[in-house]
């Protein structure tokens, strides 16, 4: 299944163009080293095998051949810099669908943090630059076993469907979607915000979240205009641009 990037590189939209290297540290990181030197816009960058690979709040994030999919996608957007924030849910909205796809129902974690069934199958790392975005995503295809820490949260699209897939077929259906979702952030968010929407998994519940070393707690309300995190406290509605982690503080969902 590895060997069929080749032939997808050549189906993949405009200005989108895979480049395949055996290993790598971090994806994103040589990303931004080509985006420094003035890499174009467009470039996914694929590793078949990462060993640093960062996820949110500086955790790791390690994919094996064949598994699943370690990836970053070099954008240079024409949208004000204050929008560049909405990406991180423009692409987990990206690969909910790609994963729909295959016929897992899915829910995205805001902000970025894509589930199956309760259990996180893809990680989201938008990284900015002075012209430039980095999107890594790291997804679970065919993966069967986790490490202990992290086996009752973890899940991957084999799992789920009961059978394995090409990664190649799982690539392109991203890089499907990501083409028109993440043009959508500017005139076009309120669109993509409702498909978003239908999909967060946190609304209706109560949450903890850590913004900024300080805690918060409260009731999800929903995703706000701007793709803010509506959380009801006891102090009033808080809309939460972001957040370093965002837990369950309970298993009753709230009408």
């Amino acid at each position: 299944m590895i060997h069929d990037f080749p032939e997808l590189a050549s189906y993949l939209p405009a200005p989108f163009r895979l480049v395949v290297h055996e290993q790598a540290v971090s994806t994103n990181d040589e990303v931004r080293a080509l985006a420094v030197s003035g890499e174009a816009g467009g470039l996914v960058l694929l590793a078949l095998t990462q060993t640093g690979g960062r996820g949110r709040r500086g955790s790791t994030w390690v994919s094996t051949a064949g598994d699943s999919l370690a990836f970053s996608i070099l954008i240079r957007p024409q949208e004000q810099k204050a929008l560049w924030p909405r990406l991180a849910l423009a692409t987990g909205l990206a690969v909910a669908e790609a994963l729909e796809s295959f016929g897992p129902a899915t829910g995205i974690k805001w902000p970025n943090d894509v589930w199956i069934k309760g259990r996180k199958v893809a990680g989201i790392l938008v990284e900015a630059g002075a012209d430039f975005v980095i999107v890594g995503i790291g997804l679970n295809v065919n993966t069967r076993c986790f490490p202990l820490e992290i086996a009752d949260i973890a899940t991957s699209l084999g799992l789920e469907t009961g059978s394995s897939h090409s990664l190649s077929e799982v690539l392109g259906e991203v890089i499907r979607r990501f083409a028109l979702r993440h043009l959508q952030i500017g005139t076009e968010f309120n669109e993509m915000l409702d498909s978003v929407r239908q999909r967060c998994v946190l609304t209706g519940h109560h949450v903890s979240l850590t913004v900024s070393g300080s805690t918060r707690t409260g009731r999800v309300e929903g995703i706000a205009p701007g793709g803010e995190l509506m959380l009801r406290t006891a102090t009033g509605l808080e809309n939460l641009i972001q957040a370093d982690e965002v837990r369950f503080s309970g298993n009753t969902k709230e009408s």
